[in-house]
């Protein structure tokens, strides 16, 4: 990142998979809500768990767990769905705790591919004093494929 960006913060919702914090720009993030139930979603890609309606709205639910490769989980209660919108669409995300919103300096921020190369789907990681946080990119989280199957599942409901 560079030096003009230093001293500003990036505001970041925080939330926890498999133990291991993660985060979305807040300006991504419309709302959380508890876990509810998700419909199936036929000849949608694999990581897309189905959909909710939320206020008349279908919103496909994608789980990140497929993506990195966790081993899955069946959410109950406890658990919560961060609704974040990309440039292409509302969706919604399982997580297994929400820890709140915290801010970063924009400078303590490392590129993913620095540190982990070829993560596409993570767009920055801090070095906290009590571990890293992936930042996410959900605009690059779904391949094109995968996006072109989503839209074209939701069009068939």
């Amino acid at each position: 990142m560079g030096s003009e960006q230093k001293g500003l913060a990036i505001h970041l919702v925080v939330f926890v998979l498999e133990e291991q914090r993660y985060a979305l720009p807040v300006s991504t993030v419309v709302r959380v809500l508890p876990m509810v139930a998700v419909s199936p979603l036929p000849q949608a890609p694999a990581i897309a768990l189905g959909v909710i309606n939320l206020h008349g709205h279908v919103i496909p639910v994608l789980d990140i767990r497929r993506r990195f490769d966790l081993p899955p989980r069946n959410y109950g209660v406890s658990a919560h769905l961060l609704v974040a919108r990309t440039s292409r669409r509302t969706l919604a995300v399982p997580v297994d705790e929400v820890l709140g919103v915290r801010d970063v300096a924009a400078d303590a921020v490392a590129p993913a591919d620095a540190v982990l190369p070829g993560i596409g789907h993570v767009a920055g990681i801090v070095a906290l004093s009590d571990g890293l946080l992936f930042i996410h990119d959900l605009e690059a989280f779904l391949s094109l494929e995968e996006e072109q199957r989503l839209t074209q599942a939701l069009a068939e409901m």
